[in-house]
């Protein structure tokens, strides 16, 4: 009898441990150090570590470039234009975690100080039309590279990017109009898998896609004095979930969705946004009238579900006219006509948080009128739901606190 009630106090005794342990993950702090700079030509992993970053490093076609969990890349604006950018055929492996994101980060903590992730692709994308109306399907990278972009391989595979963070990107470079964000996805392909990035306090838009047809899931963009979230050029992602942007400082649209003036069918859909403002954020300097949660454009669509939008409070003037933020702005009567009037544009489950905020305005002189069923509201709707976790926090400010 004594072995057995001795037996069970161990065995509690065990089980109690391994509870316990579960609830506070132990980390090793990273040990390896180096510069990352120049071509990757090969297959290349830099393990746990502290680096730094000099110039623009490019990942070269059929070459893989993997970072390990809990590594910190740091770039330094006195070095010039730093990005990390992956060319058309090469891939971007990196494998953070909750606990141990991969962060990429900048010296002096100034948005716009570098170029953030840049990835291309040969995913199908439409850039306008010509005379006759025939999609023009390449483009030029805006980037200052010049890369051209655009293909027929809607599978492209880019790699994996799974808890990431970029810290202060967005730099403008070359002529000063160039720009770069903190995630720059070019015609990327669904074959790409993009999950839990967080795009910080950068100087142009958090995340912005190109063309393609990737998907992206649990996305954070906070601080970023542009738009959180942009895309053009046909984007046709279809499983994108858990989306949430916190505009402080200066920030301009929340989301601006366009698709340079190609009436299309594309539809990317996009379920459980949270779009918040908060007080006294100001637009952009050269950008008055970019006040409102969701901007359509060119031509740009797509469906929208279970939207909480907040803080969109801005009223302007331009000339004599008093211009009110608005949840919705349908920019142009193209985009009403060819988008809203045919059911292309669906806004479903929104809630809006405040009562002086309206649901959707024109850009000109012209009426906006949504179909009943493409515009619903919701008191429940919940918006975006993320994982709290070192990922999420950044000098001790936890990004998630506003969701």
């Amino acid at each position: 009898m004594k072995k057995l009630v001795f037996s069970l106090a161990l065995l509690s005794l065990v089980f109690t441990s391994c509870t316990s342990s579960d609830d506070d993950v132990a980390t090793t702090p990273p040990t390896a150090t180096g510069e990352i700079t120049g071509d990757i030509t090969a297959a290349k992993t830099y393990v746990k570590g502290v680096y730094t970053i000099k110039g623009t490093v490019r990942v070269k076609s059929d070459a893989t470039l993997t970072f390990e969990a809990g590594s910190v890349i740091t770039a330094d604006a006195f070095d010039g234009p730093d990005a990390l950018l992956v060319e058309k055929g090469g891939k971007l492996n990196i494998s953070g975690t909750a606990a141990e994101p991969v962060v990429f980060t900048e010296k002096s903590k100034t948005p716009g100080s570098w170029g953030g992730i840049i990835m291309f692709g040969d995913a199908p994308i439409v850039s306008g039309k010509t005379t006759d109306g025939t999609p023009i399907t390449t483009a030029t990278s805006e980037d200052g590279t010049n890369i051209v972009y655009g293909g027929t391989n809607a599978a492209h595979n880019g790699g994996s990017l799974k808890y990431v963070r970029v810290e202060y990107a967005g730099k403008k470079i070359l002529d000063g109009n160039s720009e770069m964000n903190g995630f720059s996805f070019y015609s990327v392909g669904s074959g790409t898998v993009l999950e839990n990035l967080v795009s910080y306090k950068g100087a142009d838009d958090g995340f912005e896609f190109y063309g393609g047809t990737v998907s992206a899931k649990n996305l954070i963009s906070y601080g970023n004095t542009d738009d959180s979230f942009d895309w053009q050029d046909g984007w046709q992602g279809q499983a994108n979930t858990n989306w949430y942007a916190y505009q402080t400082g200066a920030g301009n649209f929340g989301m601006e969705i366009e698709a340079k003036s190609v009436n299309n069918a594309f539809f990317p859909k996009v379920s459980n946004i949270t779009l918040r403002r908060a007080a006294g954020t100001a637009t952009e300097a050269g950008n008055p009238l970019e006040i409102d949660a969701i901007q359509f454009k060119k031509e740009g669509n797509g469906e929208y579900s279970n939207v909480v939008i907040s803080g969109y409070t801005n009223t302007v003037t331009s000339g004599t006219a008093t211009i009110n933020a608005v949840a919705v702005r349908i920019q142009d009567a193209a985009t009403n006509t060819n988008q809203v009037l045919t059911g292309k544009i669906k806004m479903l489950n929104v809630k809006i948080a405040d009562s002086n905020t309206s649901q959707w305005g024109a850009g000109a002189a012209f009426t906006v009128t949504f179909l009943p069923a493409n515009f619903t509201t919701s008191t429940t709707a919940t918006g975006a739901v993320l994982t709290p976790g070192a990922w999420a926090i950044v000098d001790g400010v936890n990004l998630l606190g506003n969701l």
